[in-house]
């Protein structure tokens, strides 16, 4: 069923002309102006963003040389040919040199080159000879009995009074041992030097004294050498000051070493020495394998065999050693070779599988430290010696450029233990 509706009579529709805005004509003129200025602000972006969008385009092509091209036509011309224009010069771009350049500047940017690791270690050099001090001991040996005393006294002078408050020096005491020699080493100046593996037979340390640039110690350390009479001629005293660090690497401010055999210490002599610059001993060689997988992107390491000088061997005493990558100065999850008794030369044998981040291989480097540990425990772990291998060493670059070279195939070469 339909049902009509009827409207009243006086209900009219409103046409458009009978709408009305309830607002001034003041307001609806400050309406069109607000309108008109934010188009003219539009219309200003627009032109300038066409502006930079071609002066970019423009600017972007490196300045190279031009070729005029009016030398590749001929200087006799005919006579019609003087009432036309010459033909426009020409640029020659070098694609390939800009994305060389580019290539370049990116990898500068983005990874620490060979260079930021010389300022680095020569920061560490630096700071290392601001340190200045003195160390006060004293020694005695009984030649009837074999017996070595050792005093430290006192460290003077390590470093200004503003800095004392976080200072918390303490002493560490090795007896080296020379012992037979190792390969001829090279110097920078080409120059090839019998080297001498040192070995420790005797660490102490003495108390952590807290907030004093001159603290005193009164600690005596003792030992029995054997009943050998060149022995003790064949024995350095190495001292070093270090500052205790809780939760890092204890920092080495200073060193001093006595060759106990150019002394008369048949008396207590007490001796004051200036700490000079810490320096590393080679107690050791190391026989490595380095082959390298690009197409994988792994590195194996090969431990084959540790040479190392022993004074009094040692049934008990085994070996292990602990190797590492850093890739960009960030280290990866370290590895641990088994632990075999130890000997002069010791056979391992074993090879570690080491997967590579998507890093350029000249900024890795293979850390390789070794340790003695008796067989009994493991709480008396002692560091015989570590070293490492990169890009970044001079001495060592032979080896890097050897395996880079052969490519998937392993190259063996010593390397010297330091400590």
């Amino acid at each position: 069923m339909l049902t009509f509706v009827e409207f009243p009579a006086d209900v009219e529709l409103l046409s458009t002309g009978q709408l009305r805005m309830p607002f001034s004509d003041a307001v609806k003129y400050c309406i069109l102006g607000i309108s008109i200025l934010l188009l003219l602000v539009a219309l200003a972006i627009l032109i300038w963003q066409i502006f930079r969008c071609f002066s970019e385009t423009h600017t972007s092509y490196p300045h190279q040389d031009t070729v005029n091209t009016d030398l590749l036509y001929s200087e006799e011309k005919p006579s019609g040919a003087e009432n036309y224009a010459s033909p426009p010069s020409t640029k020659v771009v070098d694609v390939r040199a800009e994305a060389r350049r580019l290539t370049r500047c990116l990898s500068r940017a983005s990874f620490p080159s060979e260079q930021n690791y010389a300022e680095s270690d020569m920061r560490e050099h630096q700071t290392i000879n601001r340190v200045h001090g003195s160390l006060r001991f004293s020694v005695y040996y009984d030649q009837l009995q074999a017996f070595l005393v050792v005093t430290v006294l006192q460290v003077e002078g390590l470093v200004g009074s503003s800095q004392t408050s976080g200072l918390q020096p303490f002493v560490k005491i090795r007896l080296m041992w020379a012992g037979s020699e190792g390969t001829e080493l090279e110097s920078q100046e080409g120059q090839v030097t019998p080297s001498v593996l040192w070995t420790v037979l005797q660490e102490w340390r003495t108390r952590v004294v807290k907030g004093s640039c001159n603290p005193l110690y009164g600690d005596q350390f003792s030992c029995i050498l054997q009943d050998n009479k060149d022995m003790i001629n064949h024995i350095t005293l190495r001292m070093e000051v270090r500052n205790f660090d809780k939760f890092s690497r204890h920092t080495v401010l200073g060193e001093i070493r006595v060759p106990l055999g150019k002394m008369n210490i048949s008396f207590p002599l007490e001796l004051q020495e200036d700490l000079q610059i810490p320096q590393k001993d080679l107690v050791g060689e190391v026989l490595l394998t380095l082959k390298y997988l690009p197409t994988s992107q792994r590195l194996e390491v090969g431990l084959l065999k540790v040479r190392t000088a022993i004074a009094e061997p040692s049934s008990d005493a085994v070996m292990h050693a602990r190797i590492s990558i850093q890739c960009n100065q960030s280290k990866l999850r370290y590895q641990k070779t088994s632990a075999v008794h130890r000997c002069p030369v010791t056979v391992f044998n074993e090879v570690l599988m080491f997967s590579l981040p998507d890093v350029p291989l000249e900024q890795c480097k293979i850390l390789v430290s070794v340790y003695e540990t008796p067989s009994t425990g493991r709480s008396n772990k002692c560091l015989l010696g570590h070293l490492s291998v990169g890009k970044d060493r001079s001495s060592e670059d032979e080896h890097w450029t050897l395996m880079v070279r052969s490519v998937r195939q392993p190259v063996a070469k010593w390397h010297g233990l330091l400590l």
